[in-house]
């Protein structure tokens, strides 16, 4: 389950809603945002970072920050799909199929690991015990979510009628195992520039709209398009101003109270 103020998922339900995005990386990769730059500043702030992890990294939309920094940089993903545009997007990045839970990186490999729009995903404990066990002394756990900026009124009821379940509710504090410590949070306010036709396409991108039957699917599509057409009066292929709000949590490793042996990367490119 998530932490306080977030989705809760029992474990069957966060697998059937995880396993939406086992396909479609295509259009994921087209609709979904990236995330702002003072997100991985912040986290990556006086950390000495050789060796970096994106878990969960979908299509690498924030494994283009870790690469952008001339890093060494793994991504693992539980979907094939997903990972077929990371490579195309990004060549020079090692790609691993696999979980937070297991990624089959070697122990103390990692400096700074990242879950991006993923972590709620996981079984956190499980999650936190491999993350810890990859990460070297002194890492860094980030875990980020990029959110609509609902304290704006037009994209609250947009979040409402997309069914965007991973805004988080005021008091939100995402479940980490006790290997980590530290845990506090930077938010970053953003914009995206859209249009109203693909605001229709994010929202195909969700795991409600993915796992809806064709009933619900297109009622979520008219309500949207009545919203955005007629109620807010745009046209189309007008450019907007998407609100954003970006999270990103940061925790550290607890001390180690053995030596760990540490390898010289995740796996062989």
């Amino acid at each position: 389950m998530a932490g306080a103020g977030g989705p809760v998922f029992d474990d069957v339900r966060r697998l059937e809603l995880a396993g939406a995005f086992q396909e479609g990386g295509e259009h994921y990769d087209k609709v979904r945002p990236g995330y702002p730059v003072e997100s991985l500043a912040w986290l990556a702030a006086g950390l000495d970072v050789r060796d970096a992890l994106d878990v969960g990294a979908g299509t690498g939309k924030y494994t283009h920050l870790l690469a952008a920094r001339g890093w060494r940089v793994s991504a693992v993903d539980p979907s094939g799909d997903m990972l077929v545009q990371l490579r195309r997007n990004l060549p020079g990045v090692a790609v691993r199929q696999g979980t937070a839970e297991d990624t089959g990186l070697g122990a103390a490999s990692i400096d700074l690991a990242v879950a991006a729009q993923a972590w709620h995903w996981c079984d956190p404990l499980a999650a936190s015990t491999e993350m810890a066990r990859v990460l070297r002394p002194g890492g860094v756990l980030g875990l980020v979510w990029n959110q609509l900026d609902v304290s704006v009124p037009w994209v609250h009821r947009l979040s409402r009628i997309m069914h965007a379940g991973d805004v988080h509710k005021p008091g939100f504090r995402p479940h980490v195992g006790p290997e980590f410590h530290g845990l506090s949070v930077h938010g970053t306010r953003w914009e995206q520039a859209v249009t109203p036709e693909e605001l229709l396409e994010l929202a195909k991108s969700r795991s409600y709209y993915l796992k809806a039957d064709a009933a619900i699917r297109a009622k979520v599509l008219g309500n949207l398009r009545w919203y955005l057409f007629e109620h807010l009066g745009h046209t189309p292929g007008q450019e907007l101003a998407l609100p954003y709000f970006c999270q990103t949590w940061r925790a550290h490793t607890q001390q180690r109270l053995r030596d760990v042996p540490s390898t010289p990367g995740p796996w062989p490119r």
